[in-house]
């Protein structure tokens, strides 16, 4: 809120010039007057409570002396008028400061309450000035010979502290933004207050929204309202529109129009589960390589930022998303191993775009199972698929290398300690689907579009293996051991996880005295 000293004088013109003349008691009586009208308007909450320390009160001074507007003949206008006032200041302008005199000349040369052929003479002098350390230079003063009918019709302060017959004059003091206020007193004598806004940035209908309130000009806040609601924002004018919506007292006003774009009705955000299946559900489907991984992409990302708010994806719903991307995973093999080889060699790439893209589709759903902390039911389901295993090692590799990455991610997920499942699954898996990502490997880590990272794999996979119980480590590790002499570094190398393993095999051994107890023997060579 802006601080103000207001001070109002409903005097006529001989009284005003006169007004030294009177005496003690008059002036006593006038300065009681000038108390009593700050008063009610902190009660209005248009100045702040530091203003009216004892000293401030006593200090202020009496409004300007009001001269009546000469004819059209004789009288400089308004904006003379506002510009010879600026010319008794001593001090040089800063660039800031000049800028913002060029703006508030523009608006007074235009100004409707200079015009007084249709107005009559301005009944009231509404001088504004600015703060001395608003960063808008050196204080800056504006006056404005305006009209009380005007103001009293469009602010209901103004109708309140105007309410006698004469001339007045009205001092706002230490204004964060003179202009604005200035386009307020514009805004009073217009009718269509919306047009007269065309152009305005968010930035500056906040602040004439804010003033418009201050004064109680009910158009000019209904005005910005609706202005507010019809322009885009950008994301930073929306967190300050929103804030200065409630840091305002605007309960008298309709604010549904502004806050329906940014606040969600409840029974909306209890359908975002059902929106976030269907969006998934056309990404899964849909057949163009870029835009789908674009909007996969897209659909990750803001469910990661949703991390820690009400948004809530079920596992229902993800599982549901799940078990169809592995229907339609072994629908593309069954397909590829039934056809003929003549029919294979003629639709060999539409055969091989089909497997990639279910692939990816599994890949991507389980990330989010994984980052969810709910991936362990995908691991027991697809240690489990037999069926899908026989048919992957029935099919060229230059096919099936793509559904080896998923047995890759779960292991490396496994390895990493971010899904937990018992041993039985963790054998299991491995038991159907280690050899096939022994045999692809190679492919792997060359083709099928996005290659995988052979370190984070093998480091993986090894760690997963370790955590099995002796015998079954050493089981899969000496199978292993036998294939990577032979084949090279097409397969695997986990050379790091056999040192482990054999060391705790043949090196230390450890034995279990009791329950609570394991002894560490180091055996001699």
């Amino acid at each position: 809120m802006n601080r103000a000293r207001v001070s109002l004088s409903p005097n006529s013109m001989a009284s005003d010039t006169n007004n030294n003349n009177k005496p003690l008691s008059s002036r006593t009586q006038q300065h009681q007057q000038q108390q009593q009208l700050v008063s009610t308007m902190i009660k209005h909450g248009f100045i702040s409570d530091p203003f009216l320390s004892p000293s401030r009160l006593t200090t202020l001074s009496p409004p300007p002396t009001f001269k009546p507007a000469p004819g059209p003949n004789q009288s400089p206008t308004l904006f003379q008028m506002m510009s010879a006032e600026q010319s008794r200041d001593p001090k040089p302008g800063s660039e800031a400061h000049n800028k913002l005199q060029d703006r508030i000349s523009s608006l007074l040369s235009r100004a409707p309450f200079n015009v007084t052929d249709r107005w009559g003479v301005g009944d009231v002098r509404l001088t504004v000035a600015s703060r001395s350390d608003s960063g808008e230079g050196e204080s800056l003063r504006v006056s404005m010979d305006v009209h009380r009918r005007v103001l009293a019709a469009g602010s209901r302060f103004f109708a309140e502290k105007l309410r006698r017959s004469g001339t007045h004059s009205v001092e706002i003091l230490e204004c964060d933004d003179v202009a604005v206020y200035v386009e307020a007193v514009v805004l009073m004598y217009s009718d269509e207050l919306t047009a007269e806004l065309f152009g305005m940035d968010v930035s500056k209908i906040l602040t004439l929204l804010k003033i418009s309130s201050a004064i109680m000009f009910d158009e000019g806040v209904r005005a910005c309202l609706e202005y507010l609601e019809a322009i885009p924002w950008s994301e930073a004018e929306e967190k300050n529109v929103i804030s200065h919506l409630n840091e305002l007292n605007l309960d008298g006003y309709q604010m549904d129009g502004v806050l329906q774009r940014v606040i969600s009705d409840p029974s909306t955000s209890s359908r975002a589960d059902e929106i976030f299946f269907k969006l998934s559900s056309s990404v899964l489907r849909a057949k163009d390589e870029k835009p789908r991984k674009e909007m996969k992409s897209l659909l990750t990302r803001l469910l990661d930022e949703d991390h820690y708010s009400r948004l809530d994806i079920s596992r229902n719903t993800l599982y549901q998303l799940c078990h169809r991307c592995l229907s339609s995973l072994v629908l593309s093999l069954s397909a590829a191993t039934c056809a003929d080889e003549e029919a294979v060699q003629q639709d060999r790439g539409v055969l091989m775009a089909e497997i990639a893209r279910e692939a990816d589709n599994m890949q991507w759903i389980v990330g989010i199972l994984m980052d969810r902390k709910i991936g362990e039911e995908f691991v027991k389901l697809w240690a489990d698929q037999k069926e899908l295993a026989v048919l992957h090692s029935k099919i060229p590799v230059m096919y099936r290398h793509v559904i080896s990455k998923i047995t890759a991610q779960v292991c490396v997920f496994i390895g990493q300690g971010k899904v937990l499942v018992p041993k039985e699954v963790r054998f299991g898996l491995l038991s159907t689907w280690l050899d096939a990502l022994y045999d692809d490997f190679g492919w792997m880590r060359t083709c099928g579009g996005k290659s995988v990272d052979r370190k984070v794999v093998e480091e993986g996979l090894g760690r997963m293996i370790l955590t099995l119980p002796l015998t079954q480590q050493q089981l899969i590790l000496m199978k292993w051991f036998d294939r990577f002499v032979n084949g090279g570094y097409d397969c695997p190398n986990i050379k790091g996880a056999f040192e482990v393993w054999w060391r705790r095999a043949f090196v230390k051994q450890y034995v279990v005295e009791s329950q609570l107890q394991v002894a560490l023997c180091d055996v001699e060579h």
